[in-house]
């Protein structure tokens, strides 16, 4: 807004200059302010703001309320009326007024009030006066006091009711002694009555328009005028309302306003409705501002608590808001109107808006993010968008819920438009999404900063890529230098901005495109093109870029013969070291392997052609080919030539491995099998030569290829042999070692003879399977009893670490429990079978004293196994019934019996002795193991640990044992319908048309009519409907109750209660459609007791089904 341009500020500066004595620069600063100028703005266009008010402060302040914290003077502008305030009349509309600040306008309403008037009205005091100047001057001070009082209103934001100043002439309403002056005339005294009346008539009409131009305001008049009100606004204005209707009321009841009433009641003055209905809307209004700002409050305590959180918790918390506000919509009978609920929830979308942008940091900060850190900028505006749209999500819920709610006739639904909500939000939102577009693409093509191609002229298209991107930095460093607020949807120079960056985005993709082709021409090989494609894969799939991409892959095709000439010439340089292309495997065989590469290497460039050639059909593909064969000649003539090398170097490999023995002894008594690496190497070749059937081997080759099975047999058994050997010595237990040392040094004489043979000795595969035989039986002996030992420490740690009892144990028979028992008396046994079969496999009778140590090893970690496993049974037990449990640990089921309603199982005796069975069973499973050795055993249930663990149980147990029965009494209030004898009932209700009471000893007959039968009817429907919306369980703790058997019970006697009647109906009506089928002209008025038509209404109401001769006779 400019001064200079804006007549209405020309007026506003010339009386503000006039009235307070500022200088021109003053003003000019306080117009650079946009609060300022917003103010100046709302005054002029909103009918709701009557007075502006301006001071020195120490500078120009203005504001739309009296500033009640100055001193100075202050200039009242109030407008004359409630049209918008033009240039064209302004002078017309504004009243100028100067008061002192602080508690000027008190003191002179105060003034007036006290002291001028009470003077005026003495007729001593002013005797003196001429005539008509005392009454003058009271009329004049009367209007001045109310001018001040209704100043003094406008200031506290109150509505002041005038009183007429006639009631202050006491010759007017007779406060004088008349019975002294019946000289007076009685014209004088009507006339002065009629003054009096007319007065009070004015009075009325005035404060009728004030009452009524007050009521006629509206919070939505902000949101009307285009402005985005925020809902603090609403809430101030729902608050001041009642405020004001209450010192209105406050008015109206006073002594004064009581003598008005009575004055025009007296009379019978045609304005006594006046007043009446200004009391009438008075109280209307009261009512509904008493509900709105009742049912505001939790709105605004929940808006004020998520303008405490961060912004990142504000998603969490939408549907709470959201919540709230349908909360409103229901409880709210004068907030229930479409418009007033759209106002509000733009007001929250104006809130968002502003934490939004407040989170943002708004201006330019927003797009400096686009280098400094465009990642957690895109973060932040995704949060923001994600929770916009979540709020707008919570209100389509709100919404549904709503539409649900109206079927069942519990509210009413939102049927205005959703777009009137989010007005502004959407516009917002979709400004956002444009802020994340820009952030993305500038991610996107960050990437060129890393570009670098490689090539011949690799450096060329690099030096050109970063020119491309350095120009497209340059773009987004100037929209990261603009001024403009990108977090303001009106903005429209930012949207100019906006669109200017999508062409040069556009102009950046096209200048890629035209480096990339160019690259591709200077691209040699097939490989360096496909990884310029990789590097720039961003840009790749748009479709005019692979057009423009297509005439360059032609040339893959004479990087194919390119590819084949250096596989040729790789050829030619690396023949001479092909032998060490791979260091695990023999060096001919290696060699021949690097000339099966290179012609995979070959076969794959065939094979990229070969899947190309659906592009590019051309004579350029048959030269392809023909290349590809003539690689593949050359590198088969040079297999040919290693081959013949290879064997004759194996030949003499073989004869030194020959000549090697075949075991000798090493350290701490340990055997080795000495050039093993050599044996197996020719072993090796052997095999690698073998899968050739061209090959002819040489005679010491020939030999050993043709015993290769026998000694790789015995190479294999003899290893094998040593190292169980070895493996005897190395592993086991201490308490193991003298119960096998007889074995071991038998063993040791026969291996002597092993060592003095060599691989070419005669019989060795022979004493190598005799002697092999023997090592691998004493192996197998001691790894058997390794291996029972082993199991025996599985067993052992099985029992340490066995969960006794789980969640699905407690059932009264069986369960994991007894398995479990079934388990350790099984393993028990398995653990006795297995010590007595090492004691049978180290033929333990021989040596007592090494055999009692064995056992006494194995008993002492069974105890200790055992006092573990019960310590985590009853933990198990403690933990599964703690009262911040989360898991069901036990289910029982409330059932309805003959009885009554009843646990099952018992809640009582029946768990108490369940659990205490099962905590014996865990003390019981510690007996169940055989005893290994003579060992002492404890008593487990004397040990504090479990002692205190089975305590607690038991406690924890009693707690819920209480809970249960408190919610067995609350199922009980249902105990009247499985109690009460129906055909009694029945039979009391024929009779009376209802259930009597206990007192009732002496009722007078009533037979029931339909409407007795609906009543009853419609009160077991509803007990089906609350029945129906019962749990069907509750969790108590860690104890879950099944109550569905309980509900389906009753809901079957409730059936049964309600057959009952609708079976007395189709009786009924059978009786009545006899009757109307045998009746007689005597007799045809005869019916049933109720009419068919109401009671075939009424039966289908319920849902009865009619019988079928029921409905054959209804269609006859």
């Amino acid at each position: 807004m400019e001064g200079s341009r804006d007549e209405r500020i020309e007026v506003i500066l010339r009386l503000t200059l006039s009235s307070l004595g500022l200088q021109m620069e003053v003003w000019r600063d306080f117009l650079s302010e946009e609060e300022n100028q917003v103010t100046l703005s709302s005054f002029f266009s909103i009918a709701d703001y009557s007075n502006l008010f301006l001071c020195r402060d120490p500078g120009l302040c203005i504001s739309l309320t009296f500033p009640s914290q100055t001193s100075s003077k202050v200039l009242v502008l109030s407008r004359s009326s409630r049209a918008v305030i033009s240039a064209e009349n302004i002078r017309d509309m504004l009243i100028m007024q100067e008061v002192q600040g602080g508690g000027a306008v008190s003191c002179i309403s105060a003034v007036c009030q006290e002291v001028t008037c009470p003077l005026l009205s003495n007729p001593d005091p002013s005797g003196s006066w001429a005539a008509g100047v005392a009454e003058e001057a009271l009329r004049f001070m009367e209007r001045q006091k109310n001018e001040a009082l209704v100043m003094e209103a406008q200031i506290r934001g109150r509505t002041f009711l005038p009183q007429p100043h006639a009631l202050h002439d006491n010759r007017l309403h007779g406060d004088v002694d008349h019975d002294g002056d019946l000289h007076d005339d009685v014209d004088e005294r009507k006339l002065s009555d009629l003054k009096l009346l007319h007065a009070c008539d004015w009075t009325i009409i005035e404060w009728a328009e004030l009452v009524s131009e007050f009521l006629q305001q509206d919070s939505s008049q902000a949101v009307l005028d285009g402005l985005k009100p925020l809902p603090c606004e609403e809430f101030n204005f729902w608050r001041n309302r009642l405020k004001n209707l209450l010192h209105i009321q406050q008015q109206l009841s006073s002594s004064r306003a009581q003598q008005v009433a009575s004055i025009v009641q007296q009379a019978d003055s045609v304005y006594l409705s006046t007043l009446r209905d200004i009391h009438t809307d008075l109280q209307q209004g009261l009512r509904e501002a008493q509900d709105v700002t009742e049912n505001l409050e939790r709105v605004q305590q929940k808006l004020e608590e998520l303008q405490l959180m961060e912004f990142q918790q504000l998603e969490a918390n939408m549907a709470a808001v959201m919540e709230e506000v349908q909360l409103l919509w229901v409880r709210s009978e004068s907030y229930c109107k479409p418009c007033r609920v759209v106002v509000l929830l733009q007001e929250v979308c104006n809130l968002f808006i502003q934490r939004s942008r407040d989170f943002l940091q708004g201006g330019g900060e927003l797009l400096k993010g686009l280098l400094s850190g465009p990642d957690e900028v895109l973060q932040g505006v995704s949060l923001v968008v994600r929770t916009l749209q979540t709020f707008r999500e919570t209100f389509m819920l709100s919404k549904g819920r709503l539409q649900d709610m109206k079927q069942e006739g519990a509210a009413q639904s939102w049927d205005f438009p959703t777009h009137l909500v989010f007005l502004h939000l959407d516009d917002f939102l979709l400004h956002l999404q444009n802020i994340q577009e820009v952030f993305r693409v500038s991610l996107q093509l960050r990437q060129l900063e890393e570009a670098v191609v490689s090539g011949t002229g690799g450096r060329k298209w690099t030096e050109e890529v970063q020119e491309v991107y350095q120009d497209f930095l340059l773009h987004v460093t100037s929209l990261s230098e603009c001024s403009c607020d990108p977090t303001d949807p009106e903005n429209q120079g930012f949207r100019l901005l906006l669109d200017q960056f999508q062409l040069q985005v556009e102009q950046v993709e096209q200048r890629l495109v035209s480096v990339l082709c160019r690259a591709l021409q200077d691209s040699s090989e097939p490989a360096s093109s496909a990884k310029l494609l990789q590097m720039f894969s961003f840009v790749l799939p748009r479709p005019v870029i692979l057009e423009q991409l297509r005439p360059h892959l032609l040339q893959l095709l004479q990087g194919f013969l390119l590819e084949l000439d250096s596989i040729e010439q790789l050829f030619h340089t690396q023949r001479e070291t092909a032998h060490t292309f791979s260091c695990y495997t023999p060096p001919p065989a290696a060699a021949l392997c690097w000339s099966r590469q290179l012609r995979l290497r070959a076969e794959h460039t065939l094979h990229l052609y070969t899947s190309l050639t659906h592009l590019y059909r051309s004579a350029e593909g048959e030269q392809v080919e023909q290349r590809v064969q003539q690689v593949l000649v050359l590198l088969q003539d040079f297999r040919a030539r290693r081959l013949s090398d290879w064997i004759r170097d194996l030949d003499s490999d073989c004869g030194d491995v020959m000549q090697q023995p075949l075991i000798q002894q090493l350290q701490q008594g340990m055997l080795g099998v000495p050039c093993s690496h050599k044996l197996e190497a020719v072993l090796r070749e052997l095999r690698c030569v073998s899968r050739d059937p061209d090959v002819e081997l040489r005679p010491l080759a020939a030999h050993l290829f043709s015993c290769k099975d026998d000694i790789t047999q015995s190479y294999l058994s003899l290893g094998h042999m040593v190292s169980c050997y070895n493996q005897v010595l190395q592993d086991g237990l201490q308490v193991e070692r003298p119960l096998i040392q007889d074995q071991l040094q038998d063993l040791d004489r026969d291996l002597a003879e092993l060592q003095s043979r060599t691989w070419g000795s005669t019989g060795v595969h022979q004493l190598v399977q005799q002697l092999s035989q023997r090592i691998l039986k004493f192996h197998s002996t001691v790894s058997e009893a390794r291996a029972n030992m082993d199991a025996m420490t599985r067993i052992i740690q099985g029992w340490a670490e066995l969960h006794l009892l789980h969640s699905g144990d407690f059932l009264p028979e069986g369960g994991a429990s007894g398995r479990s028992h079934r388990r350790i008396t099984e393993e028990g046994q398995e653990l006795l079978r297995l010590t007595q079969v090492n004691c049978s496999l180290y033929a333990a009778g021989h040596a007592p004293p090494a055999w009692s140590s064995y056992l006494e090893h194995i008993d002492h970690r069974v105890q200790d196994a055992l006092l573990n496993m019960m310590h985590t049974a009853l933990t198990f037990l403690c933990d599964s019934m703690s009262p911040t449990s989360c898991s069901v640990f036990l289910t029982v089921s409330l059932q309805l019996q003959e009885a009554g309603s009843v646990f099952e199982p018992s809640v009582g005796g029946g768990l108490s002795d369940l659990l205490q069975s099962f905590i014996n069973g865990v003390y019981s499973a510690a007996s169940l193991p055989p005893r290994i050795s003579a060992s002492h055993r404890g008593n487990y249930q004397q040990e504090p640990r479990l002692s205190a663990l089975e305590q607690e149980v038991m406690r924890r147990l009693q707690k819920v044992k209480e809970e249960a029965e408190l919610l067995q009494v609350k199922m009980d209030r249902y105990s009247h319908l499985w109690q009460s004898d129906r055909q009694a009932v029945m039979q009391e209700f024929l009779t009376y048309s209802r259930q009597l009471g206990p007192e009732e000893l002496e009722a007078p007959e009533a037979p029931p009519t339909l409407k007795d039968f609906q009543r009853e009817l419609q009160a077991l429907s509803s007990l089906q409907v609350e029945l129906s919306h019962l749990d069907e369980q509750r969790l108590l703790g860690w104890l879950k109750v099944e109550l569905h058997p309980f509900r389906d019970s009753l809901l079957s006697i409730i059936q049964e209660w309600s057959d009952m009647y609708t079976q007395h109906l189709l009786s009924s009506v059978s009786t009545s459609l006899q009757q109307v089928t045998q009746h007689t002209d005597e007799d045809s008025s005869s019916s049933s007791e109720f009419p068919v038509t109401e009671t075939l209404l009424l039966l289908e109401a319920t849902g009865v089904q009619l019988p079928e001769h029921l409905s054959a006779q209804l269609q006859v």
